[in-house]
């Protein structure tokens, strides 16, 4: 099947497979030993501390490494045939490559350096994919993921001089006497997470065309955050502090996601604020303190979440780029496979029995009814659950039971755009049952009573029968995320007042001394310009002395050895 590709696609085509069965191997063999390693290069150090590079090599990191590579594989096989058509495919696969690779370089990181450099090279790749259309809308999306992404490189530094307190820049040796240092780095991986209230760059980054959103939503930028909250986690725990802002925030995030997708009608963002509902509910099961739950439902998220946007990139293509629900009318009913994997997708996300998210989804919210959480969260989180039934229903109800529409016309797709499919598809439905079984630490056995139990089948229900009576709606308070992407994107607006004074207060104090400064900056651009001269006479005089001596000394080599 390789041969058929792209001939820009094959070496990362090459590169992903051999990732992905290195990682795979490597994984069972640690699960089965249950061992770790641990690799340590030491550059240099400063005042006894050594700043190193460490490498994580355990059954967290395998298994996650691999799930991003099974991921990148089918997105670059989708990208061959989805990009075919673009003149700059190969800059398109090579930043794709670099995005893959910082979020490797994240997952095995153990020190400081390491997390930095997959830090910001998730970062600025995520800026050039989101700008690669170059757009007004693009590059105002861009700039405000970059920006929120900076954030996050600002916390993290910040932590840096309280690392250097425990006498390494490695994450092991952080007891609880470092509180603030956790505290830091839970909160730069709630900016790359799109938590609230940093989760308006998540919908804004549907510039970037369907396969980088794809990446982007299952199983790269938007998971290193939680990535980070759980590797922490799993290495000293998280003081009462921490699980409270990650309870509070994964709520909210979580509610706010739901109810801003059943107010949007663009396909895109609707999935992106499902995105955004099902990254709240995995912070909100760190908040609870389980962090091998909150993995497990990661993997399973990545697997359909990748697969239900794949099918809306093919749903854009047969309907002429179209995003608007309102105008597709019943277009899967033409393409069956996609129609089956769009539904299965669906589902997943709606947690329905027996399919990948069930065996993660309904123990998080057993575990919340179970547990000592306040009972704001816990309403949040209920609403939220329900609200995911309800978008999802209406957008099937749209996409597959509705009237059929005018513009949607019959396309035949070729074998090679269902094959990453037909592998995700696989994936999203048995990856809970596997991953269930594999780790015993995903094990978990629930004693709650048939009321909880019956509550949960409810809200599902509930959804659904909304979903498909609930007629498309719009309103800009809730698709906006509560004025959330406005804000963001005006933010300089609420400075303004506050510079227009500050330039009135300097003028006032500089001005008794205009004619001085004036005299200062005339006396600094002569002095500027003098010296700009010295210095290309100088340079001249030492580029051509440099020249003559080297040309001197090889006429006198020759002449001594002929």
């Amino acid at each position: 099947m390789l041969l058929k590709f792209s001939k820009f696609y094959r070496l990362p085509l090459l590169l992903l497979v051999s990732s992905s069965v290195l990682s795979t191997c490597f994984f069972l063999l640690l699960l089965c030993n249950q061992k770790s390693m641990l690799a340590e290069v030491n550059i240099f150090s400063i005042s006894s501390t050594w700043i190193s590079v460490l490498f994580i090599f355990d059954k967290v990191s395998l298994s996650f490494s691999m799930v991003v590579s099974l991921i990148s594989l089918c997105v670059f096989s989708f990208a061959t045939s989805y990009m075919a058509e673009d003149l700059f495919k190969f800059r398109f696969g090579l930043i794709l490559m670099l995005f893959v690779v910082s979020m490797n370089i994240l997952i095995f990181s153990g020190s400081l350096f390491l997390l930095l450099l997959g830090w910001d090279g998730l970062g600025i790749s995520s800026f050039a994919l989101i700008i690669y259309y170059q757009s007004i809308v693009s590059l105002k999306a861009g700039y405000l993921t970059l920006m929120t992404n900076r954030m996050g490189d600002v916390v993290i530094l910040m932590s840096i001089p309280f690392m250097l307190m425990t006498g390494s820049i490695s994450i092991f040796p952080i007891t609880y006497s470092h509180s603030l240092v956790v505290l830091l780095l839970l909160l730069a991986s709630l900016t790359k997470s799109a938590q609230y209230p940093f989760s308006a760059w998540l919908p804004a980054a549907m510039a970037a065309p369907t396969p980088v959103s794809a990446l982007v939503h299952s199983s790269t930028l938007v998971t290193a955050g939680v990535y980070l909250i759980i590797r922490v986690s799993m290495s000293l725990g998280l003081d009462p502090t921490a699980s409270s802002i990650l309870l509070f925030c994964g709520g909210v995030t979580c509610f706010l996601g739901g109810v801003s997708a059943i107010f949007e009608n663009d396909i895109k963002k609707v999935i992106a604020f499902s995105t955004l509902s099902q990254l709240g509910l995995m912070v909100f099961c760190l908040g609870m303190i389980q962090p091998n739950l909150a993995l497990l439902h990661l993997y399973t998220h990545a697997m359909f979440k990748a697969l239900l946007f794949l099918c809306a990139g093919l749903v854009l293509m047969i309907n002429y780029g179209n995003q608007d629900m309102r105008l597709m009318g019943s277009l899967l009913l033409r393409s069956p496979v996609i129609l089956v994997f769009f539904n299965i997708s669906s589902f997943c996300l709606m947690g329905a029995p027996f399919i990948s998210s069930y065996y993660s989804k309904h123990v998080i919210y057993e575990l919340m009814v179970m547990s000592k959480v306040n009972m704001v969260s816990v309403t949040l989180m209920l609403v939220g659950a329900t609200l995911t039934s309800i978008y999802s229903t209406r957008m099937l109800k749209v996409l597959s039971w509705g009237k059929l529409s005018t513009l949607s016309l019959l396309t035949v797709l070729s074998f090679q755009k269902y094959v990453p499919l037909a592998l995700l598809f696989l994936l999203s439905i048995c990856s809970g049952k596997m991953f269930w079984l594999l780790d015993t630490c995903n094990l978990s056995i629930m004693y709650t009573s048939s009321y909880y139990q019956l509550l949960m089948y409810g809200m599902l229900l509930t959804g659904v029968v909304v979903g498909l009576s609930v007629k498309p709606a719009k309103s800009f308070l809730f698709s906006s995320i509560m004025f959330l992407w406005e804000s963001s994107n005006k933010m300089i607006s609420f400075f303004h007042p506050i510079t227009k004074y500050t330039k009135t207060l300097d003028y006032g104090w500089l001005e008794p001394m205009n004619s001085l400064s004036n005299t200062v900056f005339k006396i600094g651009d002569s002095l500027s310009k003098m010296f700009k001269t010295i210095d290309f006479y100088l340079i001249t005089m030492a580029r051509n002395s440099t020249f003559c001596v080297i040309f001197v000394s090889l006429c006198f080599y020759f002449w001594q050895n002929p």
